[in-house]
Formats: C-alpha cells, sequence, structure tokens
C-alpha cells in the first residue's frame, strides 16, 4: 500500500538533541576533548570579559563555532550561524539546545574579535600539544626526548587582494589638485612595496614563491613540525620579506626546541651559513637539504643516515599546508591586520592537531 506524503506538525519531540547524535560520530569524543581543553583556559576567559554590564556569548560557544567552522571549511560567519541553526549536529557541538535562538552573525563576528586574539589561540594551541603529551607515552618522549622538527615555510599566498590596487586605490604616487597623477610607461612599470599598497590592509606586503609568478599581497606562515607524528608544534606569521622564514624558524627553534641533540630539517632556502650557525650555537643538529654550491652543510652532516631520512620525512609539513589551505581558511584569509591573521592561523593549525590526534589515539570513531 502506498503511503501517503501528509506531514503532520508535532507540538512535541520525545527525543532529546544528544540522543540525534550517532554514538560513533567523530565529534563526538572531539566534544569531550575540547570541553577539557576549555576547562584549563577559564582563567583567562575570566579576564577578558567586565564584572558587570549584559552577559556576552559564552566565549567557549565563540570557540566551538569557530573550531566547526574550520573543520567543515565554512567560509563565512554568516553562514556559520545559518547552519548552526538548522544542523542539529552543530547545534549540538556548540553547546546549544533545539529551542536556544542562534546569534546574529554580525554579534558573533564581534563577540569573536574580542575573543580570539593571538594570545587566546596560542594558549589553545599549546594546550592541544600538552594533551598530546600526556594522552601517549611514546609521544611524551617524542617531545621532550629528541625532537625531531621541521621548520617549513608555507603559506606565502593565503591573503590576497589584487582587485584592490588597480587601478588607483593602491598607489602611492603623489596628488596634484585632487587627482591621482600616473608617470608614464606605468603599464610596464615592475611593482614594489614602495609604489604599491593595500588600502585596507597596510601590514600586507608584495611577495611571490619563485621566480616568473606574479606577486600578491601576503603574509607568511611559517610551521615547525614534529616528524614522528606529524603534529604541528610551533606556528609562526610574519611579514613577507625575503629573510623572514630564516628568522621566523630560529624564534620557533629557540622557543620550542630545547633538548640538545634534536634535529631540525628545511629546505635550501634554510642553507644559509647565518642560520646554520645559530642552529649549531643552539645545539641542534640542521639537516637542511643542501644547495649544489656554496652550501653551508658539510660531509658531518651529509654522511649520517639521519639526514637522508630528515629530507624525506620534512615535506610531510607540505601535507599541514594543504590541509589548512583546502579544509581549513588559510588559502585567502578573511581577516585584515598582521595581529588577526596570526590569530587564525595559530587557531587553524590547532584544529589540525586536534584531528591528526584523532586519527593518532582512534578519537575518529570512539564511542567512549
Amino acid at each position: 500500500m502506498r503511503g501517503a506524503d501528509i506531514t503532520q506538525e508535532q507540538l512535541f519531540s520525545y527525543r532529546t538533541l544528544e540522543s540525534r547524535i550517532p554514538k560513533k560520530h567523530p565529534l563526538r569524543k572531539l566534544r569531550k576533548v575540547v570541553d577539557l581543553l576549555l576547562a584549563t583556559l577559564n582563567d583567562e576567559f575570566d579576564a577578558l570579559y567586565a564584572r558587570r554590564g549584559r552577559d556576552s556569548i559564552p566565549p567557549e560557544r565563540l570557540l566551538r563555532a569557530s573550531l566547526l567552522q574550520v573543520l567543515f571549511s565554512i567560509r563565512s560567519e554568516r553562514q556559520l550561524v545559518e547552519h548552526i541553526d538548522f544542523n542539529l549536529l552543530y547545534r549540538w557541538f556548540v553547546g546549544l539546545t533545539m529551542d536556544d535562538a542562534v546569534w546574529d552573525h554580525s554579534t558573533f563576528s564581534a563577540n569573536r574579535d574580542r575573543l580570539l586574539n593571538e594570545k587566546i589561540s596560542r594558549l589553545f594551541f599549546e594546550r592541544v600539544l600538552a594533551l598530546a603529551d600526556l594522552e601517549e607515552a611514546d609521544l611524551r618522549r617524542a617531545f621532550l626526548g629528541r625532537r625531531h622538527a621541521d621548520p617549513s615555510f608555507g603559506i606565502a599566498q593565503e591573503f590576497r587582494e589584487e582587485r584592490r590596487l588597480d587601478p588607483a586605490a593602491g598607489r602611492r604616487w603623489p596628488q596634484s589638485h585632487g587627482q591621482l597623477q600616473y608617470p608614464k610607461g606605468i603599464k610596464g612599470e615592475k611593482r614594489s612595496n614602495d609604489t604599491n599598497a593595500s588600502t585596507t590592509d597596510p601590514d600586507a606586503r608584495l611577495y611571490k614563491k619563485s621566480e616568473g609568478d606574479k606577486s600578491q599581497l601576503a603574509f607568511l606562515g611559517h610551521a615547525l613540525m614534529e616528524n614522528r607524528n606529524g603534529l604541528v608544534v610551533d606556528v609562526e606569521v610574519t611579514q613577507a620579506t625575503g629573510t623572514a622564514e630564516r628568522e621566523a624558524a630560529q624564534t620557533m627553534v629557540k622557543r620550542t626546541i630545547h633538548k640538545p641533540g634534536a634535529t631540525l630539517g628545511a629546505d635550501k632556502n634554510y642553507d644559509t651559513k647565518d642560520f646554520v650557525a645559530v642552529l649549531r650555537i643552539q645545539k641542534v643538529t640542521p639537516h637542511v637539504a643542501s644547495k649544489d654550491k656554496g652550501s653551508a652543510i658539510d660531509g658531518r652532516t651529509t654522511r649520517h643516515d639521519g639526514y637522508r631520512k630528515s629530507l624525506k620525512i620534512r615535506k610531510r609539513i607540505e601535507e599541514v599546508f594543504g590541509w589548512a589551505k583546502t579544509v581549513g581558511p588559510l588559502r585567502q584569509t578573511k581577516f585584515r591586520g598582521l595581529k588577526k591573521v596570526a590569530a587564525q592561523t595559530i587557531f587553524t593549525f590547532a584544529a589540525y592537531n586536534l584531528t591528526r590526534m584523532g586519527a593518532i589515539f582512534g578519537w575518529r570513531y570512539s564511542t567512549a
């Protein structure tokens, strides 16, 4: 007998939101992990909010929603709140009931901008690493023993806004009678940071990844990866300059690698005498890909089998940046200013580590 396509509205629902989430859904274990991490940030959250006034969006819900935005590649806050409104899974993960009103997207953005700064993002990132350190004894030995790390320059074009450069919005030529005057031959002129600037983000710099590539306004993102498990252990975001990647690597090595005897893999751009000398002073073995001519790496390093393994494994850092630019939002950031872009980048790599830990520790389909 054919069933009738008749929908009869019901006044009450007899199933809880919790019961609608599959027992083996990957977000179940992740929700428990994230709640544990956010509980350790309670004091930092208290310091950000006034004692009096109207209640704002709970910071825990803001960060859970921001994590959903990264994990499910949701491109805007407007689209995010729309998804949370009709998606019961998202409601449950954020902490809303089926009847709770969802925030306006502008309210969400305003509250998020106050909360998700570089300090909070880095604290959350560090808590994720601390949890990984406690989760597995082998991982603890990897972190605290012979750390095998890999600094890698990866997000060269994460922020682009060439559309705002031409024909006049970003030019720095002098004005005459209120009009922008162009010199002759401007069509064939070589652009540089002295002649072109972003009108919406002065921190961005023209940059190109290789000879023959076009210059685009960009920031540079740098990551330090632990090679045994593929977790990102440090992140730095800088302006796009020719020496930024080596300077950022030195900063991350000094901040993160404290065990003498650690090895550091990197590509040929790090093969300079100054950078290699700094690593040796810090008791870190430079497993840097050597240049054909004028290399700072000699036979003392290249003769070892560990050097060849480092050059092979270090390429896994591209998987990290690939995830951040395809799943995550870093192919073209939506924020302006170095500090906001840094906060977004650090938070994105924290989300990557959580997904990576789900695979390492079996969280992805765990019902525990």
